[in-house]
């Protein structure tokens, strides 16, 4: 079962009140219901493929409006031959479209969340579970990148649900595509907030684990690369360094050097993984990391001046 499916899943598990259960149900059904006339009759069908959510959204018809809806059930012929189900509404249509504020009278449809149905915080909850639920779908965290969405045929309905999301700084964004239009989550912790939101709390802890894993991960990651960075940079200097006191050798002798650079030459000829402080703890006096580096500079500057003209000012 994929990490969306758990998380309907476990959102279908959670108990409503009759005024959050209004406010899911009219969420859902302007997310997946669609209207067809048959013999001078309205009737509505709410689809889906998670047949929990299809029990859920029967149950809530029955327990709101004392209906008995019916329960379709039919297969895909083309690509995923999943199950489809559908909770056909054959009578009452406009009192319960009405109730869900989806029409008003006269069967004018709404194009904005009314804002009666969703006053209360545990409502507006409900409102955008009931969303999540008809057209939402998240990535495994597991995976490179974090998304969230929910997809609506709607463009004001999907920028009033956008609204909704943004009252609680979930940074959603609403995108048009070739079948509609998509609110999107891109952040793991805004993912995180949106499913604390909606009560998907066994789902937040598994996304929570996977973000502090991969910060963990990424962390240690940086810290080795710097490491590394900071030993191949040593690496490189040292084996410098010895090349030129061995060039000032062959040419001038390292005995001849002042001797404080003789010092520093002879331990870094000896010591070549040791890093500067560790030379300078070896030397008699005790020099400091900066005094053994300046010493070092002097005998790189000398070498390249007998690269250059062969002698040493």
């Amino acid at each position: 079962m994929s990490f969306a499916a758990q998380t309907k899943k476990e959102l279908t598990m959670i108990e409503n009140g009759t005024c959050c259960a209004l406010a899911e149900l009219s969420a859902m059904i302007r997310m997946s219901g669609t209207l067809q006339l048959s013999k001078q009759q309205v009737m509505m069908d709410i689809s889906t493929e998670n047949a929990a959510i299809a029990r859920r959204i029967y149950s809530y018809i029955k327990q709101l409006f004392q209906i008995q809806a019916e329960l379709v059930v039919r297969r895909k012929t083309r690509l995923k031959k999943n199950n489809v189900y559908m909770v056909r509404l054959p009578e009452n249509v406009e009192h319960v479209l009405r109730q869900l504020t989806i029409v008003k009278e006269g069967f004018q449809f709404s194009d904005h969340i009314d804002k009666g149905l969703i006053k209360k915080l545990c409502c507006r909850k409900a409102y955008l579970r009931g969303a999540f639920l008809a057209g939402g779908s998240v990535n495994n965290p597991v995976g490179a990148s974090y998304h969230l969405e929910i997809s609506s045929m709607y463009e004001e309905h999907s920028r009033s649900l956008c609204d909704l999301m943004n009252k609680y700084d979930l940074n959603a964004r609403v995108i048009e595509r070739k079948k509609g239009f998509v609110i999107y989550i891109k952040e793991g912790e805004k993912i995180i907030d949106f499913l604390n939101l909606i009560g998907a709390h066994h789902a937040l802890f598994r996304f929570e684990d996977v973000l502090i894993m991969k910060d963990m991960r990424n962390s240690v990651n940086r810290i080795v690369n710097c490491e590394t960075a900071n030993l191949n940079k040593t690496i490189g200097a040292a084996l410098r360094q010895a090349e030129n006191i061995r060039l000032l050798d062959e040419q001038i002798g390292i005995d001849n050097l002042p001797l404080k650079l003789r010092e520093v030459a002879r331990l870094r000829l000896l010591h070549p993984d040791s890093n500067l402080k560790e030379i300078g703890d070896m030397l008699d006096d005790g020099t400091s990391k900066s005094g053994v580096n300046h010493r070092l500079r002097k005998l790189d500057e000398m070498a390249e001046q007998l690269r250059g003209n062969g002698a040493i000012k």
